[in-house]
């Protein structure tokens, strides 16, 4: 991952970088493989507070351009949109259940 632009934006509590990733012969990352490049930017930063917007893959092309958004703290990333932070959501391992077939 290349940083292009480093920008501190106090007033919102954030850092925010635009950034490249080369990914020759390899599909685009998972969401959950760019936050934990992003961590190793910033180093510090965790896992929670780290948002990935405006991911664009070119079609044809092996890079992806990105916007990462790094918080200090929780209460500045609840400025971030519900559905934003759905996506960002870590899902939770569930036990497989295997169900029983009913009563016919």
């Amino acid at each position: 991952m290349e940083i292009i632009e480093r920008k501190e934006n106090t007033l919102l509590g954030r850092v925010e970088i635009t950034f490249t990733l080369n990914h020759s012969n390899a599909p685009t990352p998972s969401l959950s493989k760019m936050i934990e490049m992003a961590m190793k930017l910033e180093p510090g930063s965790k896992k929670d507070l780290i948002y990935i917007k405006n991911v664009n893959t070119r079609f044809g092309m092996a890079r992806t351009n990105g916007l990462v958004l790094i918080y200090e703290s929780e209460e500045y990333a609840n400025l971030e949109p519900d559905y934003i932070k759905l996506r960002h959501e870590i899902p939770e391992e569930s036990s497989s259940e295997v169900s029983e077939g009913g009563d016919e």
